[in-house]
């Protein structure tokens, strides 16, 4: 089991910047996959970012050159770095993982999830 905990929401202005943390405990996370995802009322949860082992990265077309995700092996921790908010970037973030090492959008293929943190950017 891998139990994932997200901090770092918040409510920020547009062009403003936040950054997301995801701190992870149970099995190995280096070896893991892991993934941001977000959600806002009434629609889908749709994927943000993600990053593998080898710190190969995939982003949603959205967020390419204003969101970075990272990850601190060490820390057990993954980051999502959001800069140049937009109001429409206004969501529940969530942070998953999985096993695997492909840096998949589908939120189907993530084994584990956290409780999500709010995101809010005013106009």
């Amino acid at each position: 089991q891998v139990q994932l905990r997200e901090s770092g929401g918040g409510l920020v202005q547009a062009g403003g910047s936040l950054r997301l943390s995801c701190a992870a405990s149970g099995r190995t996370f280096s070896g893991y996959t892991m993934g941001w995802f977000r959600q806002a009322p009434g629609k889908e949860r749709e994927f943000v970012a993600g990053i593998n082992w080898s710190r190969s990265t995939n982003y949603a077309d959205s967020v390419l050159g204003r969101f970075t995700i990272s990850r601190d092996n060490a820390k057990n921790t993954a980051y999502l770095q959001m800069n140049s908010l937009k109001p429409e970037d206004t969501a529940v973030y969530y942070c998953a993982a999985h096993p695997g090492t492909v840096v998949s959008g589908n939120r189907y293929v993530y084994n584990y999830w956290g409780q999500g943190t709010q995101v809010t950017v005013s106009s």
